[in-house]
């Protein structure tokens, strides 16, 4: 009994002023019954010593096996705080230390969990900027290339003239590819907000059109769309605009001229759909299941094609309950089939 009691866990319980305040008035109240039964009869006073003397044991021995077991999940602590997070401290048996033991379980299961996520996040990271490392090198070396060559006194006025126009060109490029990389760390990283707004689906069409309009014209597409004006779903208008515009775009760039580009949309008890349909090139059958993989460019892509707006696309889509799919045959067309869905399913 002495061992246990100057045991290290018995020193950290008389290092309890409170265990100790408790255990001396404890003994001085039975010493003074003790006393006054002396006055009656010496064998009652020493049965009530002795039963004082017991139950203060064995209060001090229930109290040592709780120490114990506080001091087991101080370990078990200092262990998770290490980075140790399989180790099971579940209890099933009743009491507060076992309902104790059960939280931190709990909390250590999301702790890890939140420990992996970072790492994952780090990952992403580092992705992210490897891919704008690779993406900007090859504009930037041009760039050096060609300002070096501006720099040549006798460089023709034509060439000096071509050369301004493809730098402008890459920075362009370089603008559009940052801001497009940052909006996709930003939807990454669940920092993007999208409001829950009712769109109407073809004057959301109207806006993502308008910027598309030019290249429309430069190679004499025709463009079809259909739907009824009271088509809506809830959803961010701005962030949806950016992902249609990257699927038209890609729709404009895989037509030939005069080709025809066909957006459709209607509204069930489930979802809204929206159908965009080209008779372009088409994917090839190998391509389908990446196209919507980030820096993935399949066989039909063209020179200029980085592999980010159908990969944006989809973030966005998929980020507010919609769902994105592609059906398409080489030199049969492509069509992208949008779902945004009025309640999850």
């Amino acid at each position: 009994m002495l061992n246990i009691f100057f045991s290290k866990v018995g020193e950290s319980m008389f290092r309890n002023r409170e265990l100790v305040r408790f255990t001396s008035i404890s003994s001085l109240i039975s010493l003074a019954a003790a006393m006054v039964a002396v006055f009656f009869s010496f064998q009652i006073a020493i049965i009530i010593l002795l039963m004082s003397i017991v139950l203060i044991c064995a209060f001090l021995l229930f109290t040592f096996i709780r120490y114990r077991e506080i001091e087991k999940l101080t370990n078990y602590l200092r262990k998770i705080m290490s980075g140790e997070f399989q180790l099971d401290v579940r209890d099933n048996k009743e009491g507060e230390l076992s309902i104790l033991k059960n939280e931190i379980y709990k909390m250590t299961i999301m702790l890890s969990k939140q420990t992996d996520d970072l790492k994952e996040e780090k990952m992403k990271l580092t992705d992210a900027i490897s891919d704008i490392s690779h993406q900007l090198k090859t504009p930037l070396t041009s760039m050096v290339v060609m300002t070096d060559l501006l720099s040549n006194e006798n460089l023709p006025k034509d060439k000096r003239k071509e050369f301004t126009k493809k730098i402008q060109l890459q920075l362009e490029r370089i603008d559009w590819l940052v801001s497009s990389l940052l909006k996709l760390s930003k939807i990454d990283a669940k920092t993007a907000v999208f409001k829950r707004e009712t769109i109407y689906v073809k004057k959301l069409m109207e806006k993502a059109i308008e910027p598309l309009l030019i290249p429309l014209e430069i190679k004499n597409q025709t463009l079809d769309i259909r739907g009824q004006d009271d088509v809506v779903f809830t959803g961010d208008f701005h962030w949806t605009m950016e992902a249609v515009i990257n699927i038209l775009k890609n729709c404009i760039e895989h037509t030939p001229e005069h080709g025809i580009i066909s957006i459709s949309f209607a509204k069930n008890a489930l979802y809204t759909e929206i159908v965009v349909e080209d008779n372009g090139k088409g994917i090839a059958k190998e391509d389908l299941p990446y196209i919507f993989k980030r820096f993935y460019k399949g066989k039909n892509a063209g020179e200029d094609s980085v592999g980010i707006g159908l990969a944006m696309a989809y973030s966005i889509i998929t980020s507010q309950n919609g769902d994105i799919e592609v059906r398409s045959e080489e030199g049969q067309g492509t069509t992208f089939f949008i779902k945004f869905y009025n309640r999850i399913i």
